[in-house]
């Protein structure tokens, strides 16, 4: 197998199994999936808000995933690990599967794609993009967007930090696609200038400490030397005012 070929094949295997974990684990709040070769196997992460119902009782249902992803998706001793989301608002793919609920319930997707970016940007995110595509209100398909905050679609910034998912739901009219978009507030970008008003304070070499603690010692001993020299030139002068004074009484 080619290398190009090898790249497709996995990363077709990522997409179906973030897809399968999508639907077995929407109770739970599923969050995405980070895999990782290691010598030993697979490295599975999963991320979701109840952690409790992706593990199971006494571990059944993630002993179930793994034998799952196992046979089906041919993944190579999975070690699968379950982390919890600590903002649910920051992820996307949280935002996205609530608003796809929403649009279930019957919420107008105006309140709900403005109701899920005021979340976000509560959160403290630094941007977020809500589209949502569908047969809104005719019938004639479109999507509307609902943008807030600094948002950079490309460059390196966009690759390292930006969170996206993409969720589908199936209502009355058709389907609905709604795609999310957010920047984190720990984004870091190229083009803002951060001042330093404080210089940081530069670690010293062992030989620059040693120098400076023997000019210290010098120091020291210099100025013991000077108070004893002030201490003798008082001590003499003291005597010799002493002795005038008896010569003058004599």
């Amino acid at each position: 197998m080619s290398v190009v070929k090898h790249f497709i094949t996995e990363s077709i295997k990522r997409t179906e199994i973030d897809e399968f974990l999508q639907k077995k684990l929407e109770r739970a709040g599923y969050g995405g999936v980070t895999i990782s070769k290691t010598p030993l196997g697979t490295h599975i992460v999963i991320y979701a808000m109840r952690p409790g119902l992706v593990i199971g009782r006494g571990g059944e249902t993630i002993r179930e995933l793994a034998s799952i992803l196992e046979e089906k998706f041919k993944v190579a001793n999975p070690q699968i690990s379950v982390s919890e989301i600590e903002i649910p608002e920051l992820n996307a793919y949280v935002v996205a599967s609530r608003v796809a609920s929403a649009l279930q319930r019957g919420v107008h997707f105006r309140r709900a794609g403005f109701w899920s970016l005021n979340q976000v940007m509560e959160a403290g995110a630094l941007g977020a993009e809500i589209v949502i595509s569908g047969k809104l209100r005719t019938e004639r398909a479109r999507f509307e967007k609902f943008r807030a905050g600094y948002l950079v679609k490309c460059g390196d910034p966009s690759l390292k930090y930006m969170q996206k998912a993409e969720v589908h739901v199936q209502l009355k009219p058709g389907i609905f696609g709604v795609r999310v978009r957010i920047m984190p507030p720990d984004a870091v970008f190229p083009d803002k200038i951060k001042i330093v008003e404080n210089l940081p304070q530069l670690e010293e070499k062992p030989e620059q400490k040693a120098a400076e603690t023997q000019t210290e010692e010098e120091k020291k001993t210099e100025e013991e030397a000077e108070q004893e020299l002030v201490a003798e030139e008082e001590s003499a002068a003291e005597a010799n005012t002493e002795e005038s004074e008896e010569e003058k009484e004599a």
